[in-house]
């Protein structure tokens, strides 16, 4: 019995010591590369490979054969605007990430690796950035959820400073279908912003609390690997409410809609549409972020037509706009699948002569628009 266990013992120190020789293995093959005409170069060293390929939004047509000099394959993008980009390899058709870049995010249970442009303070890319300034703190908290009957997880996000004792407004900003607790801060790159639109004197230190949407769900799907089972009657939007309970009982909130905030993009937009229509006047400031505004799924008719001839969400939208909200704010992409969805809602308020802000903007359902969505929307806030 104890030869066995050392014989474990020496295979265990075998295998650390394999892991630690690979941290220090000379593995950077130079990528990515940024150069100075504004072009990125990708390489991957790959000597066996027959092809590589390489797939993302830096990518013109959003896919490219890469060149093979001497078994290290190489492709250089076309000039990038300031922005986050992201991309991934697949080497004989075997999905890839770039060896040489530590940088990656993770968008439902797909991993991209990740790269950063900027040309001057202030910029998108910028802002994505971490630069030497105040830094805010993240924590994952565990909070019980009656409505639900299971405890969950979310993100807060505290601004530099939260720990001198003064309270601050809350933004509540919700993720989308396939998201997680997760989602804004990787792909979002919440914290980011808010460190860097706070340090440039654009935006409110501000707490950002950032949950998961999934009434199914107790946390992100990859830290806990299970669902839960017991589907329950409560919808995540009427449980909001446990959300809001746990911040306000554990974080120093200023209370009030002048001081309350909600937003989301697309599945978090619905979200954010109904939680406004279940607690109107509780927030002052809404964003829909590409937001899929729904009603009945079966009609075939416009979403302004379906609002018409429900007297219930009439009534709801009515007393959300009657309580004045300091900002309700819808943007979405040209592009976007939901376009028509947030139109009939554009013309619904119009007709009812309810006050709101519309952006519009280039492309489509894609983290690019919400990052810079939640760029500025942040700047509107509890001023």
């Amino acid at each position: 019995m104890k030869r066995h266990i050392l014989q474990l013992a020496v295979l265990l120190m075998a295998g650390t010591a394999m892991a630690q020789e690979a941290i220090f293995e000379k593995r950077d093959t130079g990528s990515p590369v940024k150069n100075d005409d504004g072009t990125v170069t990708l390489r991957l060293k790959a000597p066996e490979a027959q092809k590589v390929t390489v797939i993302g939004d830096c990518i013109e047509k959003m896919h490219a054969e890469m060149k093979n000099t001497d078994g290290t394959w190489t492709y250089t993008t076309p000039q990038l605007a300031p922005e986050l980009y992201n991309y991934r390899f697949y080497v004989d058709g075997v999905e890839a990430l770039d060896p040489a870049n530590l940088e990656r995010s993770r968008d439902v249970r797909s991993f991209m690796s990740t790269f950063i442009i900027s040309r001057e303070k202030g910029d998108q890319g910028y802002l994505y950035a971490n630069h030497d300034i105040p830094h805010g703190d993240v924590q994952q908290v565990w909070y019980d959820s009656p409505s639900l009957g299971i405890q969950r997880r979310m993100s807060i996000y505290t601004p530099a400073g939260y720990d001198k004792g003064k309270k601050y407004p809350v933004l509540y900003l919700l993720h989308g279908a396939g998201g997680d607790e997760e989602a804004w801060l990787t792909l979002g790159r919440t914290q980011q912003i808010l460190d860097n639109l706070i340090a440039l004197g654009k935006a409110v230190p501000m707490i950002v609390v950032m949950p998961n949407g999934n009434a199914t769900d107790d946390a992100s799907p990859l830290m806990t690997g299970r669902e839960h089972k017991n589907h329950p009657a409560t919808t995540y939007q009427e449980g909001f409410g446990d959300i809001i309970n746990y911040v306000q009982k554990h974080y120093k909130v200023k209370r009030g809609a002048a001081n309350t905030a909600l937003a989301g993009l697309s599945m978090g937009g619905f979200h954010t549409f109904s939680i406004s229509l279940l607690r109107p006047g509780q927030f002052g400031y809404l964003g829909l972020f590409s937001a899929a505004v729904r009603m009945d799924r079966r009609s075939q008719k416009p979403i302004d037509v379906q609002l018409e001839e429900s007297a219930e969400v009439s009534a709801q939208l009515e007393a959300v706009f009657r309580a004045k909200p300091s900002l309700y704010w819808i943007a979405i992409g040209k592009d976007d699948f939901l376009y028509q969805q947030n139109a009939g809602l554009r013309r619904y308020l119009d007709k009812k002569g309810y006050a709101y802000e519309y952006h519009e903007s280039e492309g489509g359902h894609t983290w690019r628009n919400w990052r810079v969505y939640l760029s500025i929307f942040a700047q509107r806030l509890f001023k």
